[in-house]
């Protein structure tokens, strides 16, 4: 079988060969000669190693480190680095001329249309179908990285010349891209391995498991968007997210990430957990060379969380703060922290606990207000190895972990028929709860403390990944964006708390403000919006403009 390292994949000299040309002129004839510099389409594409060097490229789209931030969204602000997220979160920004988020994935699709097309005429069959299954899945994944941004958009499924009338394509429907990304999924895998499959130096590749996570994701938010929307047939993509997230869960191939008990969750997210079986696919990073400055991003509050994240962790005794009796209020520095769902100390940084910073230093960490606009800090993807404190993180992102699976075939199955089973609990939320060891969520609990079952189980799915990128997307499907983010971004209690007396310097209306329960407000209401425009991103201006009038803008814009 043919193998590669995706650790040295990270060393391909050639970006995108699929384009190169190897015709050179000299004086006034034209000669068939080879560019010393170049590798040209006649002598590429003749091997499976060919196809193996050209898939590789692809898993340059996938998500580096500053998309993991929630920062467009109300658990998340952004400061320093992170304010670009700023007028996404409250609504100020604008149409732009030129998007990365509309240009780089028509990049990577015009890459893997091809692929497929050299595939296709390459005779080498079966012996490149790995290949081919990675030029599927990346195609489908770049298609829906427009299709949650921008709504339809134009399908283009062939490589394009100057002259091709594509150019000028219509934007196909929502629906019609979703179709799309599935029946490219389904293709993907068809001719994908098992993770077990993978040998040693072949882990990190795109698999069946990650066709099937994605597949997923996206039949979910159709689902979802039809559901809350009013556009389209909810149940259909309900009945696909289910038995895509069941195919993955019976494969047997993964499970959540438990080694480090009581701290697992907080290491799957750096070293300890990369390659672990929880993860399904990362954007990979390798020591020397080809590293991340995440962790010290974090240090200087590039993303902080807000108050609205704190509020959402459970008490230990399963119940909201509101109402349990075991929540401890917000006199002290730690007292919101006591008696909380265990993943809120690795998400936050508990004021006084240890850091690990440079030199391996345990450092006592408090958050910095001219940094912290919150007071809170994110401890989530904080490295704790001496490379990552000083630029070279080499901890991976996992954008599909099995987590997101279990959570999606709850909150699918509950969305499909307007309620779940205990059963059903069990085997997802659960399993989840169980590995910080949190009670259990039942139906009989839910009715006792007159919970609303589908409060919590999207409150789940955010406390489990948050910082992962998903909350803006799971509002706008939810519909409850239009609620949720035009109200105050707020941080700790600081008036009439250890917080006052530990900043006495903090001058409240100059150097903070505070809301009239005494709550750092970073944004008020009144600078925050959600109108129904912003339910979709606009399409960048001069791709309008470039169109000849065959591509429309998003309503409002």
């Amino acid at each position: 079988m043919l193998t590669f390292n995706t650790r040295d994949m990270k060393l391909i000299i050639y970006r995108l060969l699929f384009f190169v040309t190897a015709v050179v002129v000299t004086s006034c004839q034209k000669l068939d000669l080879v560019p010393e510099t170049q590798v040209s389409d006649a002598s590429f594409w003749n091997k499976p190693e060919d196809f193996n060097l050209a898939a590789n490229d692809f898993y340059f789209s996938l998500q580096d480190a500053f998309q993991f931030t929630d920062a467009n969204s109300d658990i998340g602000y952004g400061a320093g680095p992170g304010a670009v997220f700023v007028p996404i979160s409250n609504g100020s920004f604008l149409a732009l001329a030129n998007s990365d988020a509309w240009d780089l994935p028509y990049g990577w699709i015009r890459g893997t249309n091809y692929l497929l097309q050299k595939a296709g005429e390459s005779g080498l069959g079966t012996e490149i179908d790995r290949f081919v299954g990675d030029a599927y899945f990346f195609r489908a994944y770049n298609y829906w990285k427009l299709v949650k941004n921008f709504g339809g958009v134009p399908r283009i499924d062939k490589v394009l010349g100057v002259e091709s009338e594509e150019l000028y394509a219509a934007r196909s429907t929502q629906v019609e891209i979703i179709d799309f990304i599935i029946e490219d999924l389904d293709a993907a895998i068809a001719k994908l391995p098992l993770r077990s499959q993978l040998t040693g130096d072949e882990v990190g590749r795109v698999t069946i498991g990650a066709a099937l996570a994605l597949k997923s994701r996206v039949a979910l938010y159709q689902g979802t968007w039809a559901k809350f929307h009013g556009d389209g047939d909810a149940a259909s993509y309900l009945d696909k997210a289910i038995s895509a997230a069941e195919a993955l869960i019976s494969s047997g191939e993964y499970e959540l990430y438990n080694e480090m008990a009581p701290l697992s969750y907080k290491n799957l997210h750096i070293l300890p957990g990369d390659d672990s079986k929880e993860v399904i696919l990362a954007k990979r990073y390798y020591a020397l060379r080809q590293t991340h400055n995440w962790t010290r991003n974090l240090w200087f509050n590039a993303i902080v969380p807000t108050k609205a994240m704190a509020d959402m962790y459970l008490a230990t005794d399963g119940l909201p703060i509101e109402q349990s009796g075991l929540f401890q209020g917000y006199a002290t520095l730690t007292s919101e922290f006591q008696n909380r769902d265990p993943r809120m100390a690795q998400t936050f940084v508990v004021p006084g606990t240890d850091i690990f910073y440079e030199g391996g230093l345990l450092t006592p960490t408090y958050p910095v207000f001219s940094g912290s606009t919150t007071g809170y800090v994110i401890r989530k993807f904080l490295g704790e190895t001496i490379e990552a404190t000083q630029f070279l993180g080499d901890y991976d992102f996992k954008e599909f972990h099995y987590a997101e699976t279990l959570l999606t075939l709850a909150e699918a199955l509950f969305e499909r028929d307007n309620m779940i089973s205990d059963a059903d609990l069990d085997r997802t939320i659960n399993l989840t709860r169980n590995r910080v060891s949190m009670p259990s969520l039942s139906n009989a609990f839910a009715t006792t403390n007159s919970l609303d079952m589908r409060e919590e189980i999207r409150r789940e799915r955010t406390v489990e990944l948050a910082f992962e990128m998903f909350r803006r997307d799971d509002l706008r499907r939810w519909k409850t964006a239009e609620t949720v983010l035009p109200q105050a971004v707020r941080g700790v209690k600081f008036v009439g708390t250890e917080y006052e007396t530990r900043y006495p310097d903090l001058i409240i209306g100059a150097d903070i403000q505070v809301d009239e329960d005494g709550f750092i407000e970073v944004e008020s209401a009144a600078s925050r919006q959600f109108l129904p425009k912003h339910y979709l991103d606009p399409i960048p201006l001069q791709q309008v403009q470039l169109s000849k009038a065959s591509l429309s803008q998003n309503p409002g814009w």
